[in-house]
């Protein structure tokens, strides 16, 4: 497991090659609340890496920040080598990136067709779009099921899966989940669990902050451990899993 500072310098000297997402000693915040402090972070294609750290570390304004919603005091977000750190958020999620917020945040008053519809009005191809559906309701099958239920009627669970699907149907190389289990019953944290793993094994980059650290890292390929809005400690899934100071302090024991 790489200190902070053995992070920084690997940054400087690896290669570009399979880096599909980097956070370069960003600073950031709300209005004079600085958050993050110097955070750095990288994604390699087709990788699954959470996040974890306790309440107020920092974890969702890393993903704010990469999507453009909180621009960054100091260092910089790159996408695919392209710095997008002054990008507006529509563009950002224009080049391939996807966000699934906190909160199973849906449109109620809309069907589950009609919400998914709205996350690929960025697609102007209809077989691509019509692909893209058919991935999500293979991916969630009760999504088909439901398709003319009104998206406010349904379970949280159900409501998670469609913020989900919707984030997939324009189709993103990498995507962005806030607290994906947040609030919900145990069989729907296995069925969110299952659809990222198997959005894994479909190629899907992702980057996942999670409150239920061990089952973060249990999936994850790597993972960081923000505290007080800084790097803390950095290692593949298993590394943290097994390591005692991240058990103690983040894992209860």
């Amino acid at each position: 497991m790489k200190s902070t500072s053995e992070e920084q310098r690997a940054t400087q000297t690896r290669g570009t090659d399979g880096t599909v997402l980097e956070v370069e000693s960003v600073d950031a915040g709300y209005g004079e609340m600085k958050i993050l402090h110097a955070v750095s972070a990288r994604v390699d294609r087709g990788e699954l890496v959470s996040i974890i750290g306790p309440n107020g570390a920092g974890k969702s304004t890393v993903l704010k920040c990469i999507l453009g919603l909180i621009k960054p005091t100091k260092g910089r977000v790159l996408f695919k080598g392209e710095n997008i750190t002054a990008n507006a958020p529509h563009k950002i999620i224009a080049s391939g990136i996807g966000y699934v917020p906190q909160g199973r945040i849906v449109f109620p008053d809309m069907s589950v067709l009609e919400n998914l519809e709205m996350g690929g009005f960025t697609v102007r191809d209809k077989a691509r779009l019509t692909g893209n559906l058919e991935r999500v309701f293979d991916l969630f099958p009760v999504l088909d099921e439901r398709r003319k239920q009104m998206a406010g009627t349904m379970s949280g669970g159900q409501q998670q899966m469609l913020a989900i699907g919707r984030a997939l149907m324009s189709g993103p190389e990498t995507i962005l989940l806030d607290e994906p289990s947040l609030g919900l019953a145990p069989r729907f944290v296995d069925i969110v669990f299952e659809g990222l793993l198997r959005m894994g094994q479909e190629g899907i980059t992702m980057v996942v902050v999670e409150q239920n650290a061990a089952r973060a890292l249990e999936m994850a390929d790597r993972a960081y451990v923000l505290e007080f809005g800084r790097n803390r400690f950095e290692g593949t899934g298993e590394e943290l899993l097994n390591d005692e100071r991240v058990r103690r302090l983040y894992l209860g024991g």
